[in-house]
C-alpha cells in the first residue's frame, strides 16, 4: 500500500496537523547525503519509473529528506550494512502532502493505465483508492523511508539489489513482507533488511517490504508540505 494506512491517522493522539514550514530547513527537514554523501539513491517520485508514470507533484529533485533523528538512525543503518558489504538503495523518504493529493487525483483517473503492467496487473485500477491510496501519508511526517538491501563486492565498487520478490510500489499480496508464495531467498533478503532496519528504532509496515517508519516518530501530529528541492 502506497500510503501506509496505519501510519496516516493515529488513534493516540490529536489528527494530524499540516505545519505552517515553507521550506525544508523550517521543517527542519535535512538532505541525507549531508551525512552519508555517497548514500545510493533511486528517487522514484522525482521522475517517471513510479506508479502514476511521471514526475510527482511537489518533488523538484531527486532527494531523500528526512527529520534530523531519522536521517541520523538512516545513516547509522547504511554504516553498519557497509561493514558487511552492503548498502541500502532509497527509493523514497519525505513525501510532500501536496505529492499524496497528487495520487489521489491520479488514482481517479481511472482512464489512466499506462502502469497497470508493473504495479498493479492484478487489481482493477477503481480497486486502489481507499484500500491502496489514502488521503494522508505517514511519510509526509518526514520520519518514513522506502528503500532496498544492495550486496557489494569484497572492494565495494560493484553493488547489485538484492532480489525480493517485488519492484517498489507493487500492488497486492506479493509485496507483504511475510507473503507467503515468495521464494525462501527473497524472503531471507527481506528479513535482512528488517533486521538491518530494526537495530536502529525502524519498524517495518508488514503490507510493503520496503516501507519503514522510525519509532518513536519525532513529529508524530505533523504533516509537512515542503517542496522536495
Amino acid at each position: 500500500m502506497l500510503l501506509a494506512l496505519p501510519f496516516a491517522v493515529r488513534a493516540d493522539g490529536p489528527p494530524p496537523r499540516l505545519s505552517p514550514a515553507k521550506t525544508a530547513a523550517e521543517a527542519n527537514l535535512v538532505d541525507i547525503r549531508s551525512l552519508v554523501p555517497d548514500i545510493a539513491e533511486d528517487i522514484k517520485y522525482a521522475g517517471s519509473d513510479n506508479f502514476v508514470g511521471r514526475p510527482v507533484h511537489g518533488y523538484l529533485a531527486p532527494k531523500c529528506l528526512l527529520l534530523r533523528p531519522a536521517a541520523e538512525a538512516l545513516a547509522r543503518v547504511e554504516h553498519e550494512l557497509r561493514a558487511q558489504h552492503e548498502r541500502l538503495e532509497l527509493w523514497d523518504c519525505y513525501r510532500p502532502a501536496r505529492a499524496v493529493a497528487d495520487f489521489v487525483h491520479w488514482a481517479h483517473d481511472l482512464s489512466d493505465q499506462r502502469t497497470k503492467p508493473r504495479h498493479y496487473p492484478d487489481l482493477d485500477k477503481s480497486k486502489l483508492l481507499g484500500d491502496y491510496i489514502a488521503p494522508v501519508s505517514g511519510h509526509s511526517r518526514g520520519a518514513t523511508v522506502d528503500l532496498t538491501m544492495e550486496r557489494c563486492d569484497s572492494h565495494d565498487t560493484h553493488c547489485t539489489p538484492l532480489d525480493m520478490g517485488t519492484g517498489f510500489d507493487w500492488f497486492g499480496v506479493r509485496a507483504h513482507t511475510d507473503a507467503p508464495g515468495i521464494g525462501a531467498a527473497q524472503l531471507a533478503n527481506r528479513h535482512r533488511l528488517r533486521a538491518a532496519m530494526e537495530r536502529e528504532g525502524f519498524r517495518n509496515y508488514t503490507l510493503e517490504w520496503w516501507h519503514y517508519t522510525l519509532t518513536p516518530e519525532p513529529t508524530p501530529h505533523t504533516l509537512y508540505d515542503v517542496p522536495v528541492q
